[in-house]
């Protein structure tokens, strides 16, 4: 079931920051830290999942085990991505009843033609405006709660410019989108267009050495935002991380104390080995 804690946030003007997550131990990690909601990323779960890029080579089926997972073990609101519904208008009412049986708050739709890209790398095409309207009208309609909300994107900034982006941000605002997405924008000003001319909760996408300026959850407030996602924050940490702790390993032979690492007790407790410790001290077998 989806949290309306998301939505009276959104309602009260509270600035929502969601930390990209994309496995168990990252989504774990972050649940413990406070956020208003975690987003799943979609680039983030495929790599770590597939080890492939973020290119429509993930299925319905593939993400949707990842994110039911994630849901189930947090208590954060969760924002998922779901690409472009996975294929034609009945793809998107099974995909958004889906996300939303899984306990999924916000699901993200983009209007990239099949198969998609990562929304900062080139090469991006968009489907017709009327295309990814009706596809919003279909997962508005779908839902079965006010409460699941819709996140519509468009990638056509890159491409076609920011008037057109901003053109179909108000056509997917006027069609049922909770919140609208305009992917990639790169400068201040032109996240400050955005702000004015779309009246509906908008989200930013911050990618760390992404298309789109670095800009602080304030800053990105009184532009007109009131989501801002970070989806490479973790896997980028993580991967730069492995990356030492290997080196280390091959160079030394072992590992030692120049790579910082989570302490082993505290990852323990992390992954919830207290309660099967309470349980077997509970149930201990008598010989």
């Amino acid at each position: 079931m989806a949290d309306p804690a998301l939505r009276q946030a959104l309602k009260d003007g509270s600035f929502i920051s969601a930390p990209g997550v994309y496995d168990l131990i990252s989504a774990l990690i972050a649940d413990r830290m406070g956020f208003k909601a975690l987003y799943v990323t979609g680039y983030g779960t495929v790599a770590s999942s597939l080890g492939l890029p973020d290119a429509g080579l993930a299925s319905y089926t593939e993400m949707i085990e990842v994110i039911g997972r994630i849901v189930e073990r947090t208590k954060t609101p969760v924002i998922a991505d779901a690409d472009t519904g996975y294929g034609g208008l009945l793809n998107v009412r099974h995909t958004v009843r889906g996300y939303e049986k899984a306990g999924v708050t916000a699901i993200q739709l983009e209007d990239q033609e099949f198969p998609k890209k990562c929304g900062h790398t080139l090469n991006r095409r968009v489907v017709p405006i009327g295309d990814m309207v009706r596809k919003i009208q279909v997962a508005s309609d779908s839902r079965s709660s006010a409460d699941f909300l819709i996140i519509a994107r468009t990638d056509a900034r890159t491409g076609l410019g920011l008037e057109e982006a901003i053109q179909r941000g108000i056509a997917y605002a006027k069609a049922g989108a909770d919140i609208v997405f305009v992917e990639s924008p790169e400068t201040e000003a032109e996240m400050a267009e955005i702000g004015r001319r779309i009246d509906k909760p908008l989200l930013a996408n911050i990618v760390n050495s992404g298309r789109t300026p670095m800009l602080t959850n304030d800053q990105l407030k009184k532009l007109g935002f009131s989501i801002a996602i970070y989806p490479a924050v973790g896997f980028l940490a993580a991967g730069h991380a492995l990356q030492s702790a290997y080196a280390d390993l091959q160079k030394n032979g072992t590992s030692t104390a120049a790579v910082p690492m989570a302490d082993f007790s505290e990852f323990n407790k992390l992954m919830g080995f207290e309660d099967v410790w309470e349980f077997e001290r509970r149930y201990k077998e008598s010989n």
